[in-house]
This record gives structure tokens, sequence and C-alpha cells, in this order.
């Protein structure tokens, strides 16, 4: 994986001051440097510039970026973030045209089919992408990000000019763009964080390209193309023909994304999901004579502190250790202490550039810098509960009946701790049903779908373009802060799409959670492991880090420069500090509850201090 970033501006010449402007190059991708250590680069043009920052996965001597091919006098030119599955297939197509390749490298495939076939060639590509295309020939850039939106692609406009780049704070490393927040942020950050809306930068006139388009810039002006979207239509196969194609595609899609020139590992919790990728990665490099290296994680004494809930029912160390045994893996548990959980909540908003999931993330951030110190591309099992069904509220009825999003049905944990002046400033209730219908409402409709299965749709596009959003963000921004590469074979198109369209009866057959998917891991798992019932992402149930959580945090509000303390109500923080927690009743997801509260509360105000938001 890499990161992007450069600027367009149809009037300006940046050769004019080409010092000056490569200056600016240098210091976007050097903020992208954690994504991409291995190798930089940047090209200037009269009207584009392009930064790259490498992390070397594939042909690692010849992938250098930007690249550029000259062709009859037109010159084009691309620096791409992401990886590239079905690079072979797309190389001996351009090969039947004439194409002619000087590389093994997935970068010049994307670049010799843009140039070949045009914007549409992104429409052919199987992968997770963002990447920036520049064609003399009419004076455009492309900005491309692929249909899910594991990668991601920032941009702003400065008068006439873009900037973009893969995180934002690439954007803020030139000069011109200043870091405002609005109204609109402001309830991104309360009423809908750590989640963002589609598209939304949070930032005052910052964006990001939307999964499954591309943006053209040129001086006939700026448009946005979609080129891939869901399609719902009747389901016509049975349920024994079903579960085979499931079984055939997950396969597929996972031994795909073990293409790699540097040695793979997997994510291993002893879940499902993550249990049957490991499996498939384990069984295909054992036909090679290779040894799977896995890693788990969890939290120092976590046996001794965890508490059994609805949302978190099991500890995953019994289920790891029959995997291991069952894959002979290579396997390393991980854990993470109180003070690393603690320290890295503020080096979670730098990953981040905006408030996170509080520990979820810091935790995940620990742990994805000490998988980085031996290995530089994992597969994990990350969307398989929003493809497949996973979560609670696909099964709730309360779920199912609310006029909000099923992972925080209720406003009121967000606003107890504000000042109610903000509260009425803000407008938290209208903005965040704003955000639900908008998003509802543009559900693919199936007119063959009963109510209840037409219900059941609307909740899984909800997961598709929320939920997975946040947990793809978490998992690219803690992955590339450590340089490590996280891939996500549950996310291949055409898993999403056949299963989009699988009903429910066939998806959770009799009452079993994920019953498809399981169905068509019978024989890759063993059978506990199989039908374990889903326990989410770990988190400490330790006393002693709530404790240090308050420490900082009664530090925070004692500091009278501390930037947040402008939206809160102080009384009600010293109320609610008294209060013993509830991890059963998460405020979002099914992770954060009251510690995480305080905890995204104070990465707001390190979020602020860094960008010196006013």
């Amino acid at each position: 994986m890499c990161g992007i970033a450069g600027f367009y501006h149809k009037e300006k010449d940046y050769r004019g001051r080409a010092e000056y402007y490569r200056s600016l190059l240098t210091a976007m991708h050097q903020a992208l440097w954690h994504r991409g250590p291995d190798d930089e680069g940047i090209y200037l043009s009269r009207h584009c510039g392009l930064a790259h920052s490498r992390l070397s996965i594939i042909d690692l001597q010849g992938g250098h970026q930007p690249m550029v091919r000259n062709k009859d006098g037109r010159t084009c030119a691309i620096v791409y973030n992401g990886e590239l599955y079905n690079t072979e297939e797309l190389r001996q197509m351009l090969e039947i045209r004439g194409c002619q390749f000087t590389t093994t490298s997935d970068t010049e495939v994307i670049l010799t089919g843009v140039m070949e076939m045009g914007p549409e060639f992104v429409k052919k590509m199987n992968g997770i992408f963002a990447f920036a295309a520049w064609d003399t020939a009419g004076q455009k850039l492309y900005l491309f990000r692929d249909p899910m939106g594991v990668k991601p692609l920032f941009y702003t406009w400065c008068g006439e000019e873009l900037i973009f780049a893969s995180e934002l704070k690439g954007i803020f490393a030139h000069p011109s763009p200043k870091p405002e927040v609005d109204k609109n942020g402001w309830n991104e950050i309360f009423g809908i964080g750590p989640a963002r809306s589609g598209g939304c930068g949070v930032f005052k006139n910052v964006h990001e390209v939307l999964p499954g388009e591309y943006l053209v810039c040129s001086r006939e002006g700026f448009h946005r193309q979609k080129y891939w979207k869901l399609e719902s239509h009747p389901h016509e196969d049975s349920y024994e023909r079903t579960i085979e194609t499931v079984s055939g595609l997950v396969y597929d899609s996972i031994a795909r994304q073990m293409v790699s020139d540097v040695p793979i590992c997997t994510f291993l919790s002893g879940g499902v999901d993550s249990s049957l990728v490991s499996s498939i990665c384990a069984s295909e490099l054992k036909k090679k004579g290779k040894q799977l290296t896995t890693f788990s994680f969890d939290f120092v004494d976590n046996q001794k502190n965890f508490k059994a809930n609805d949302f978190q029912p099991s500890l995953d160390r019994p289920y790891v250790e029959k995997m291991v045994a069952y894959l002979d893996s290579d396997h390393h548990f991980l854990e993470c202490d109180n003070g690393h959980q603690l320290s890295l909540l503020t080096d979670s908003v730098k990953a981040h550039d905006l408030p996170a999931m509080a520990d979820v993330d810091s935790s995940m951030l620990y742990f994805c810098s000490q998988v980085a110190k031996s290995n530089k591309v994992t597969l994990t099992g990350e969307c398989a509960d929003e493809i497949f069904g996973g979560y609670p509220w696909f099964h709730k009825k309360e779920a199912m009946e609310a006029k909000m999003f099923p992972w925080t049905m209720d406003l009121s944990p967000r606003k107890q701790l504000l000042s109610e002046e903000f509260l009425e400033e803000l407008q938290m209730e209208e903005y965040v049903s704003e955000a639900y219908e908008k998003s509802v409402a543009e559900t693919p409709k199936c007119p063959e779908d009963s109510p209840a299965e037409a219900r059941r749709r609307e909740i899984s596009w909800l997961n598709l373009k929320w939920f997975m959003q946040t947990l793809l963000n978490r998992m690219d921004r803690t992955s590339m802060y450590c340089g490590l590469e996280a891939r996500v074979p549950f996310a291949d198109t055409r898993i999403v799409q056949y299963v989009w369209n699988v009903p429910w009866e066939m998806k959770a057959r009799d009452g079993v959670v994920k019953n498809l998917l399981r169905e068509a891991g019978r024989g890759k798992l063993p059978e506990e492991v199989l039908f374990r019932r889903k326990s989410p992402y770990p988190k400490t149930y330790d006393p002693g880090y709530e404790a240090l959580l308050k420490k900082i945090f009664r530090e925070m509000l004692e500091d009278s420069s501390a930037p947040v303390l402008q939206f809160l109500d102080k009384k009600k923080l010293e109320e609610f500090m008294k209060q013993s927690s509830d991890y059963g009743k998460p405020w979002y997801g099914q992770l954060m509850a009251g510690p995480q509260m305080l905890a995204y509360l104070f990465q707001v105000n390190e979020w602020m201090k860094m960008y010196k938001i006013r």
C-alpha cells in the first residue's frame, strides 16, 4: 500500500515556479510517509502535480511511482495506492490488444489500461485502490476509488485548484486549505462519529471520493461518475446452489488476495470469519511447502477481568488455540497493556486526522505496530458481519422497527455530557435523522421483496454504507500508520453483490447467525469454531484502565485552555464519572460504552489541539 497526493489547476502553470511546487509535493508525500516508507517520488507538469510514498509489495524493484508512460506524443502519469487481484488476467487482455510491459507491477497494468481503454477500464479491476491518473491528451485528471471504499481518497477545492490526498493530513500539508469545522462538521463528530457521512471529510469544504466513483477534472469542468453499484433482483438459486456459490467466491477471493512478493500473515481471532480466511491461506501455503503466520490480539490479564455480556459472550483465546492446532500455524499471541492503550489514544487521532473509535482504535494501532515489525501484508476477516448479517441489530425486533441507525438507536448517551447551549445550536436529532432518511432512501429496491425483506435490505444497506466504512477506515488507518497492508477478502464485489440478493431465510436459516457463511465453510474449520457464537473485537475490562483514563480526563477538565470544554457541561461530567460502567449498553456499535465516551471526548480535545480548531 501507499500514500498518494497532488493538485490540479486548469489555468495555472506550475512549471513557472517549479521549485516551489515540487517542495509542496514533497511536503505532501512526507505527511503520508507512514503509508509508504520504502520509496517516494513526485511528478510536475504544467497543470498537475503528483506525489507518492510507497510500501513495496509487488515488483519491489520496478514499481516506482509516479509512473509515467509516453505513447504517440501523449503522456500519462499515475500515483496509485492499493492492490490489484486480477493483474495477470488484465495484463493478458492488454497484451492481446498489442500493449507491452516493462515491469511486473500492477501499477503499470492500471496505467496501461487507462491509456488504452479510458477511465472505464476501472470496471474490469478487482482490488482495493485509490489512484490519480493524469492524461495530457485531454489535460484531464482522474481520481478513482475502489467499489467498497477500502482505500481512502480526500479532496478539496481552493478556488479553482483541486488538492487531493490519501489522508486529510496530506491535504493540510499544502498551505492553501485551512482546517476549519462548521456546524455540519460538529454534528458529524458528536452526532454521527466515529462514523462519517459518505463523502464527508468533516473539515469544512473537504470531501472524500465516494466508493465506486471516479472524478474527472478538465478545462470543461468537474464531474463525478459512478462506475459500480449494487443491483437488487430476486434470488433464483436454490439453497444448496447458494452455499456452493458462496463457498467458491470466498475461496477464490482469499486465494487471489494472497498475491504478494513478500510473506503474508493473517489476523486470527478464533471467530468464524478470521478462522476461515486463515484456514484457506494455510491450505494454499501448504501446497507450496510453507507455513502460515498468524496473530491474535488480547489484553494483559483479560481472563481475570472479563465479564461476559450479550455483545461479548466469550474470550477469544480458547478458540484461537484450537485454530492454531488445526492450522499448524506459526502463531503469535499479542497482548496490549493499559499504558499502551492509553498513550496511543493521541496517535490514533494522528492516524485518522479525526477522533476515532477511542481505545478500540488505539489498541488496534498497537497490535498493528507489533505485526509490522515482522510482516508487511496481512489478511483479515473484516466485513463478513456486514455482508452476511452477523450483528445483533440484524436480528432484533427493535432495530427492525426503529427509524434510526441500528448501532446508535438512542442519541441520549451522546448528548448527556454536552452543554444545553451547544445542543441547541447543533440540532443533533434533526441532522442525524436527515442522514438516516437520506441513506435509507438510496437503498436499491427489489419490487418482489416482502415488507420484512425490504426492511432487511435497508438494514444491510446501512451496514454496508456506514458501519462497514467505519471499520474499513479503522483498519486502513491503524495498519497503514504502521506501514502494514491489511487486506479484506470478504469485501470482494462479487461476494457483496451475490449475497446482497440472497433472502434472509437463507442467510440465517433456522435462526443461525451467518448460517450461509458457516455452511459455506464446512470442512475448513473445526465445528466448535465454525458455529461459535459471535464475539467482536476484544476490549479490556480492567478497572485499572478506567482509572487511568479518568485520571487523564480529569487533568483535561482542569486545563482551562482545553478546547473541548466549550462544548461540555462539567457538572454532568462529574456525575458521569462517579457512575459504574455498564459495558452492555454501548452508545456506538457493540464496543463503545461509558469509558469509550470519555476516551472519545479526550480524542476530540486532542484533535482540536492538533489542528488548532477554533
